[in-house]
């Protein structure tokens, strides 16, 4: 079982960027597609951005595609989402998970593994 734990989150002015990240453990890295997904107050969970097992495919949501990006480092068992070009509409809680499979997922139910979440506020 893996346990996921996310950082990077914050507040930063409309415009500009951060980056999260998720360091996993307990579990084979590598054997996992990882997905970004979050949460704005009052509103539903929404993918983000999944990225294979190897990290040679990417599957982003059209809200941030040209905005974000996702990448993996398999060595460091982390798995990050560049964010630029933020706006006050992604502000949410944003939430790794993982996903025991070779084909990626834009689907909450096809990850059985989470982290905690972390903040992200972008203000206008």
């Amino acid at each position: 079982q893996v346990q996921l734990v996310e950082s990077g989150g914050g507040l930063v002015q409309a415009g500009g960027s951060l980056r999260l990240s998720c360091a996993a453990s307990g579990g084979t890295f590598s054997s996992y597609v990882m997905g970004w997904f979050r949460q704005a107050p009052g509103k539903e969970r929404e993918f983000v951005f999944a990225i294979s097992r190897s990290g040679g495919s990417t599957y982003v949501a059209n809200s941030v595609k040209g905005r974000f990006t996702i990448s993996r480092d398999n060595a460091k068992n982390t798995v990050y989402l560049q964010m630029n070009s933020l706006k006050p509409e992604d502000t949410a809680v944003y939430y790794c998970a993982a996903r025991w499979s070779r084909d990626p997922s834009m689907e909450i139910g096809g990850y059985a593994y989470w982290g905690q979440g972390t903040q992200v506020t972008v203000s206008s």
